[in-house]
């Protein structure tokens, strides 16, 4: 069955009563950090689940985040601070969610939080449902569940996410709210190319995008996260038509403040769903951080063209061998991502700005190439000839043939006798001879095995 993309599922809820722990369970992962302490996770974490064919992603909203120094005072439940913290969460589940899951502890029963948590979201158009969750024998405590009606949401659904009892009456419910799913949404113009600025806080994403439009749209503050959403600008460069979305910046894990600044990092992720090219900014000042090769990270994830932009170049002392020892420097940082052009630039001046078009260019261009099977099959018999796979087990690897099954990005199928067979450091080898054959500047490209047997099965 084809898998289909539906939509965005929040999990809200006052601290400690298991969205972490659900969290983990709907996508399949351990992705969340997990504690019987409160307000544990500090980052709000988002991942893809499955459910009968469909697609949708899950955001984890992470309890209520607690300012610093909040986990070392006993709050009680009318605390102003607190109440603000729960408010601020809802909003942004409903701002932002197809579908809102509201998290409850079954064990402990209903709660003035919980009461607050539902009064707002009460007040959205959006599907509601109620997880009691922690109830591990769902048959003779489903009683207790019965309390959580009150909140008038709708279905409550006793589960136990530690266990995996009662999740999948609640994801047949989740699936049947999501918006209905329309193909022409996964479809893109090819002749427009989407370009989403990525980059953390202050870097300099909202002067690049004002300088790239040539004109003062966004406003530019030296205070970091002053833009929460994407907006989008249609321009036209050489008679080649772009979509230029500027985005929020993402702070360093745990550093992220509480407030709507936090939740514009889900933005900054759907803004590259929706790109072709993402445009990383780093500032040349305080150099690539680990925020930066997270973000980088990210963008690679999700198969998108990226271009690495140094900002702020005119700010560093230089010499004649500066760029090149920068470039050295972020070659090694980023090795992961060795086929991404690096440019070095400065929003504030317009130096080389200019060059980001023209490389956006080549980047799409790689992105949509497509290789003749013929051609690609003499690619291979060449470099099979030079260096063919060793053999594993005492057996032999055999490669047949190979085929380019689709673009955005390109991604490659190779035949072989067993792929279990074929170490992955092959395959390594066989992406880099791809790239030395047919330049995918900018591009990520996928590379899948196929064995005899499940071609014969197919067939």
């Amino acid at each position: 069955m084809s898998q289909k993309r539906k939509g965005l599922v929040a999990l809200v809820g006052r601290p400690n009563v298991g969205k972490s722990t659900l969290f983990n369970r709907l996508v399949g992962k351990r992705l969340a950090v997990v504690s019987e302490v409160a307000g544990t996770t500090r980052d709000r974490l988002y991942a893809d689940a499955e459910w009968i064919g469909t697609v949708f992603t899950v955001v984890d909203t992470g309890g209520i985040e607690l300012l610093e120094g909040w986990h070392t005072e006993p709050l009680s439940e009318d605390s102003d601070r607190y109440l603000e913290a729960i408010r601020l969460q809802a909003q942004i589940a409903i701002q932002d969610a197809d579908v809102i899951v509201q998290v409850v502890d079954g064990r402990a029963g209903l709660t003035a939080a919980d009461r607050e948590v539902a009064n707002i979201l009460r007040q959205s158009k959006k599907p509601l449902l109620v997880a009691a969750n922690k109830l591990d024998d769902i048959i003779s405590k489903k009683n207790d569940a019965f309390e959580f009606y009150e909140l008038a949401l709708g279905e409550v659904y006793p589960l136990s996410a530690l266990h995996g009892r009662g999740t999948g009456d609640l994801l047949d419910e989740v699936v049947a709210h999501l918006p209905e799913y329309n193909e022409e949404d996964d479809k893109r113009d090819e002749d427009i190319i989407q370009v989403a600025i990525l980059g953390k806080p202050n870097a300099g994403k909202s002067t690049l995008f004002n300088r790239l439009i040539g004109q003062e749209r966004v406003i530019v503050s030296p205070i970091a996260g002053t833009t929460r959403d994407a907006i989008d600008t249609d321009l036209t460069w050489h008679g080649q038509k772009f979509t230029l979305i500027d985005t929020a910046g993402i702070r360093r894990r745990g550093k992220i403040d509480p407030g709507v600044e936090k939740y514009s990092v889900l933005r900054a992720l759907r803004a590259l769903r929706r790109a072709d090219i993402g445009l990383l900014l780093i500032d040349a000042v305080e150099g690539i951080t680990a925020q930066d090769q997270h973000i980088a990270g990210m963008m690679k994830d999700e198969s998108a063209g990226m271009i690495v932009l140094v900002n702020k170049w005119d700010a560093i002392d230089k010499d004649s061998y500066t760029m090149q020892t920068f470039t050295e420097h972020l070659r090694r940082e980023l090795n992961f991502l060795p086929y991404v052009p690096i440019l070095f630039i400065s929003a504030k001046t317009g130096q080389r700005t200019a060059k980001i078009f023209e490389t956006a260019v080549e980047v799409n261009e790689a992105r949509y190439r497509r290789i003749s099977t013929g051609e690609l099959n003499r690619f291979l018999r060449e470099v099979l000839g030079k260096t063919p796979p060793p053999t594993r087990k005492g057996q032999p690897v055999k490669i047949f043939y190979v085929t380019q099954v689709t673009v955005a990005p390109p991604t490659f199928v190779f035949f072989v006798n067993k792929p279990s067979l074929i170490h992955f450091t092959y395959e390594r080898f066989l992406e880099n001879q791809l790239r030395e054959y047919y330049t995918f500047p900018g591009t990520p490209i996928r590379i899948f095995l196929r064995g005899r047997e499940e071609e014969d099965k197919k067939k």
